[in-house]
């Protein structure tokens, strides 16, 4: 099949640019990837980045940006979609991916919590956030056997939980079991195994280690780490 020449503009370490990465392996599309560092964006990005921020896609000379459309756009290039054909489940699909992006949200304030009351409030909302997603699951995968665009979402957010866990167990998953099986699930897919460096949570908990959050400090205060 012929595609478009697609450009996926990224970050190492953004969550929302390994949704679009995970879509270009599960779907087998070609493309190239090009990194930029946040902390000096060039002037073209600049220039292309309506929001200045990751991921953007360039399809030949037009450009995309927010991750879920993106994904959305690679889903809709290529046959079999990620997506149930039914509407009301496709837009059930839909309310879990914003929904996700949301954990991504409580994420950010988990891992740039100043101090310990405030990260305990992250703590407990992400407990919370899965709550909710544990009901919903039916696994291996989010909607039983077949991988959708749902398990490309969350996939991010777990691999930032494998660098989590190897600074402590903060408990987050212990009432939710079916979402620890469907974190192992997505864990041995190959496109998702292949969207991850080998290194990737040593780079997050290096990111980590520079920051001056509480955990940060957890992260210092561990020699196994």
């Amino acid at each position: 099949m012929s595609y478009a020449h697609l450009e996926l503009v990224s970050y190492y370490l953004c969550p929302y640019v390994q949704r679009a990465a995970i879509l270009l392996l599960e779907k087998n599309i070609p493309h190239q990837k090009t990194y930029i560092d946040l902390a000096n964006k060039l002037e073209w990005f600049r220039q292309i980045s309506p929001l200045g921020k990751v991921p953007l896609l360039k399809v030949d000379t037009e450009v995309l940006f927010e991750s879920a459309v993106i994904c959305e756009y690679l889903d809709e290039i290529t046959p079999g979609s990620l997506h149930p054909l039914d509407p009301l489940e496709k837009a059930k699909h839909r309310t879990w991916i914003e929904f996700g992006s949301n954990i991504l949200a409580v994420m950010a304030g988990f891992f740039n919590a100043p101090n310990e009351e405030s990260f305990e409030q992250k703590r407990q909302e992400l407990m919370e956030k899965f709550a909710w997603v544990e009901r919903s699951l039916v696994t291996p995968y989010f909607a039983g056997e077949s991988f959708s665009l749902v398990d490309a979402i969350y996939a991010p957010i777990f691999s930032y939980f494998d660098a989590f866990d190897a600074i402590a167990d903060f408990g987050i998953f212990t009432d939710t079991p079916k979402v620890r099986i469907w974190r192992q699930a997505l864990k041995e897919r190959p496109s998702i195994q292949s969207a991850f460096a080998e290194d990737y949570t040593h780079q997050l908990l290096t990111l980590l280690k520079q920051r001056t959050s509480y955990l940060s400090m957890l992260v210092l205060s561990n020699p196994t780490v």
